[in-house]
């Protein structure tokens, strides 16, 4: 039933200068929920800090002996500054982000990182949003900018904020395992009643 683990695994890749609450939340629903999710340090050091000064310590690291994206059917880019432009910095990252939109297969992004993706001309034609500041890179890119929480675009996800990561984590859920894990877990949190 509800917490029957998932086959599926996800990687939230940690960057230092992360918007924590972005990153965790998703880790620790996904965790309420039973869908196996790893926290990934891009670096080679899987103690990261926050952009508030918070030590994350991960689960691994992307240059670790034995990861490998194909471990993953999903990937979390969280915000934060200087987090996304950490995330963009990770050469093996961008390839991955490259193959999978390619590929079509699920990526989501939260608060500035959709922004990498629009960068890499990976938004084109599609729906997106972002953190409102940042949504004049997703236009001059090609996006097309929609004002909810969470915009779903096919293989995409991507949400706004820190405000809006509960919201974010919880439509990743309802992908997984449905929308009523999802509200199950949204009342069971106290987020609805």
């Amino acid at each position: 039933m509800s917490n029957q683990p998932s086959e599926a695994r996800v990687a939230v890749f940690i960057a230092d200068g992360l918007e924590e609450i972005e990153g965790l939340t998703v880790v620790d629903l996904l965790y309420r929920a039973a869908i196996p999710c790893d926290t990934v340090s891009i670096s080679h050091d899987r103690t990261v800090t926050s952009s508030h000064k918070v030590t994350i310590v991960c689960d691994r690291t992307i240059y670790d002996d034995d990861f490998s994206f194909t471990d993953y059917r999903l990937i979390v880019l969280p915000g934060g500054v200087p987090g996304t432009p950490n995330l963009a910095a990770c050469e093996p990252l961008i390839a991955e982000l490259r193959r999978r939109m390619a590929e079509g297969q699920p990526v989501a992004a939260i608060c500035a990182a959709p922004t990498i993706l629009a960068e890499l001309d990976l938004l084109k034609g599609r729906h997106a949003t972002c953190y409102p500041d940042r949504q004049p890179t997703l236009i001059e890119r090609g996006a097309i900018v929609d004002a909810g929480n969470v915009v779903i675009d096919g293989n995409l996800t991507t949400s706004r904020g820190m405000g809006t990561a509960i919201d974010f984590a919880l439509s990743l859920i309802a992908q997984f395992k449905g929308q009523e894990e999802a509200d199950r877990l949204s009342r069971a949190i106290v987020y609805t009643d």
